[in-house]
């Protein structure tokens, strides 16, 4: 089985000590990960060491940082390399984030060499894709989507694409009104799951987690997860109350 994977994004959220009284809120419910399940937190670059202590002790719990540079190192000012993020023991990287392609004017190209410098270093990135509402209003979400994996993920082999964890986020869904439906998640893991398996084979594709980021809660979480191509959730504002969070983690498959 594949893994199943509750992957907090704490975005640009919480004090230092926010974070780690979320964090420990978290962890004292002991809710033990199974042997085929995964919970990451995504937190803010300040936070990476403390978090990671956190967690070093607990079984099926890691950190992951939510962006990297794609240069090695250098004079790029407020940037953090691959390099400083394996230093500190870091093992998971977000990269193509919705809000770090919109905001930050993030090219498939760009993230195609921030994927390659993850996985040089031996960090596993979580890569982002998805389509915004006038993509998805006109029918092209498939295509739109295939093409962000063709263009970031095709050049990789079949060894280094079993590293990557991908994430699809239908950015209609988020903060606009409207909702993502299971059978809507379903439909587009199906259906990038299909294009893994075009590319790569079906082994290599079944073995791939790929994970729902379209506003998953306490109360949805179960409905999305027992989606046959879902395979948990990347999760933004739950991941901020420990009990939604607790609960999203009890959802996975197992």
């Amino acid at each position: 089985m594949r893994k199943q994977i509750a992957a907090a994004n704490w975005k640009m959220n919480l004090t230092y000590q926010q974070a780690e009284q979320l964090l420990d809120g978290i962890l004292q419910e002991k809710v033990a990960p199974g042997p085929d399940q995964q919970v990451l937190f995504a937190v803010p670059f300040p936070y990476l060491v403390l978090a990671k202590s956190e967690v070093d002790e607990e079984q099926g719990y890691a950190i992951a940082a939510q962006n990297c540079s794609d240069k090695v190192n250098g004079a790029y000012t407020g940037e953090t390399s691959v390099e400083m993020l394996q230093s500190v023991g870091i093992r998971y990287c977000v990269l193509g984030h919705s809000e770090r392609r919109e905001y930050f004017s993030e090219s498939n190209e760009l993230l195609a060499r921030k994927i390659d410098l993850c996985l040089e270093y031996g960090i596993q990135p979580l890569f982002c894709c998805g389509e915004a509402l006038q993509v998805r209003e006109s029918g092209q979400e498939a295509a739109y989507v295939q093409k962000q994996l063709e263009d970031s993920l095709f050049h990789l082999d079949d060894e280094q694409i079993r590293s990557v964890i991908i994430a699809y986020e239908p950015i209609w869904a988020i903060g606009t009104g409207k909702t993502a439906s299971a059978q809507q998640a379903q439909d587009m893991h199906a259906h990038i799951r299909s294009v893994l398996a075009q590319k790569w084979g079906k082994d290599t594709a079944d073995s791939i987690s790929i994970l729902y980021g379209g506003s998953v809660k306490a109360n949805n979480a179960a409905e999305l997860f027992t989606c046959p191509d879902v395979d948990g959730g990347l999760v933004g504002g739950a991941s901020l109350v420990a009990q939604d969070f607790v609960e999203i983690i009890k959802a996975l498959k197992s």
